[in-house]
């Protein structure tokens, strides 16, 4: 064999072992790609599980980001007449509305006002809403209202409940003002006025109240009545999702309905002495009766 053939062979033989080293490194590259792409599916699946997660439960700070539910709302808030009458007090704290001799009118644009302070984490507003936005549905209107739980470090733990943070109502016998002050992990939400900071401490606390002072959730009815504490037995919406909730209340036989529905009567008896009983139709002949008795 000449040289040149030697050479021509050699070259040959370099040319494919860097073919072979190239593919080689090629299919590394593949497998790699494959492996992280893999990872980052899942990582994206995981994520996506998080996120719904702290959407259901409001998520670990809080701040009224929960879902939005219509067909709750909807449910909770078109609750006929005829139900809420068959339910008269139910199971409520009969003396759950505190009256206010002598207190100044509480008001707001020319209307009697409704003031609520809670916080999210707390499950003993978490029991109140439910009441509430019934009872002010037969007043006016809500926009944006969001489903959470309580904190669930707190006893009872992770109530299902909505919260009234960057929520809307409309009404034109009623002004209905929330406050928030606090998210699911306790950290600052909304900081009350010193209007209300006023209320709340002289109001919601000892002689008017039994027990410590700065129950929540406090609220004050235009200066006429107070509700410190939750008004039913939250135990009766443990395990419940917000759907199996919003459908007890229809159902007067339910313990939901009688604690829940019970408390949104006295609220609306309480409202009714506000507005003149204005309109019919939430201060209805059942409705009047509670009056009569406050």
């Amino acid at each position: 064999m000449s040289k040149a053939q030697r050479i021509r062979q050699q070259n040959a033989r370099e040319k494919i072992a860097a073919q072979r080293a190239a593919e080689r490194k090629a299919q590394r590259r593949r497998q790699t790609l494959i492996a992280g792409g893999s990872v980052l599916a899942v990582l994206a699946v995981v994520a996506v599980l998080i996120g719904v997660k702290l959407a259901s439960s409001g998520g670990s700070g809080g701040s009224g980001n929960g879902t939005a539910q219509p067909a709750v709302v909807s449910a909770v808030t078109t609750i006929p007449a005829a139900t809420t009458d068959a339910v008269g007090k139910g199971t409520s704290n009969p003396k759950m509305l505190i009256p206010l001799s002598g207190a100044p009118a509480l008001t707001s644009g020319g209307k009697p006002e409704v003031l609520y302070m809670g916080a999210e984490y707390c499950p003993f507003c978490a029991t109140e809403r439910w009441a509430m936005l019934n009872a002010l549905s037969r007043f006016g209107t809500f926009s944006n209202i969001r489903f959470i739980h309580s904190a669930a470090d707190d006893t009872p733990a992770s109530v299902p409940t909505l919260t009234f943070y960057q929520s809307g109502y409309s009404s034109k016998y009623v002004t209905f003002t929330p406050v928030e002050m606090q998210k699911i992990d306790r950290s600052a939400l909304q900081n009350p006025t010193s209007a209300q900071k006023a209320l709340l401490n002289k109001y919601d606390a000892p002689p008017y109240v039994q027990g410590g002072a700065g129950s929540i959730p406090f609220l004050d009815f235009g200066g006429k009545y107070i509700v410190s504490g939750a008004s039913y037995d939250y135990n009766v919406l443990s395990g419940k999702s917000y759907a199996q909730i919003a459908a007890a209340m229809k159902d007067p036989s339910t313990d939901i309905a009688k604690g829940a529905l019970g408390t949104a009567n006295q609220m609306t008896a309480a409202i009714c002495k506000l507005t003149g009983n204005q309109p019919a139709t939430a201060c209805t002949a059942s409705i009047k009766s509670l009056e009569a008795g406050l």
